[in-house]
């Protein structure tokens, strides 16, 4: 799934929980700004997840792309929480 973001791949998995991974790319930028946006992206989902309130066995691998720097946080969460949704039907 591919969002302004971040591009997201997703499996399902033999538990009963959602386990994900943030990755950027080095060709992003330095390794400053790497870290700054895996934790935008990180938090993004972390804020999507409270409101969704049902259990996914689902490992998602999430890999962030440079608009996230510089994109509204509340269009990060609402990427990240239209994503959720998408993988838990």
């Amino acid at each position: 799934m591919r969002r302004a973001g971040f591009v997201v791949r997703a499996r399902t998995n033999d538990a009963s929980e959602l386990r994900m991974a943030v990755v950027a790319p080095g060709s992003i930028g330095s390794s400053v700004v790497r870290n700054r946006i895996r934790r935008r992206v990180r938090e993004a989902f972390r804020s999507a997840l409270r409101a969704h309130a049902e259990p996914m066995g689902v490992d998602l691998l999430v890999t962030a792309r440079r608009e996230a720097a510089d994109a509204d946080f509340r269009a990060l969460e609402a990427d990240a929480a239209g994503t959720l949704r998408e993988v838990g039907r």
